[in-house]
């Protein structure tokens, strides 16, 4: 395993920040597409009657969905970081601290890394570096 700085956890934001953009919406994409499946809100919608087509390429495009955000966390964990929470963009990087492992927390929307909680720790828990 590798660890990281906060220089190197800070020159990754750039590249991840975009990522999780992309995740978000990606995400809302297939909350809409499951929502617009659900067999009483097509019955209220008047989409009861949808053609067996139309109903199959649906699920084909939520399953699409569904792989691409598996796709994207995975990029994003391929920078050697831990996708923590989805909702906040929470990510938690391997670090030493004193030579003690923790992880350095990053949360989306933050100019810099600048928080690090124990590995047995949450987002609850993350102190100031």
């Amino acid at each position: 395993m590798s660890f990281f700085s906060p220089e190197k956890v800070n020159a990754l934001i750039p590249v991840l920040a975009p990522l999780l953009d992309e995740l978000w919406a990606k995400r809302r994409e297939l909350a809409i597409k499951l929502l617009e499946q659900d067999p009483e809100l097509r019955k209220a919608g008047g989409r009861a009657g949808a053609p067996a087509a139309e109903r199959r390429g649906e699920t084909r495009r939520s399953i699409e969905l569904k792989a691409e955000v598996v796709r994207i966390i995975g990029r994003i964990e391929s920078y050697g970081c831990v996708m923590k929470d989805i909702d906040l963009g929470l990510l938690d990087f391997p670090a030493l601290r004193n030579g003690v492992p923790v992880f350095l927390c990053w949360k989306a929307g933050e100019t810099t890394v600048a928080h690090w909680h124990g590995t047995d720790e949450t987002f609850r828990n993350r102190k100031s570096l």
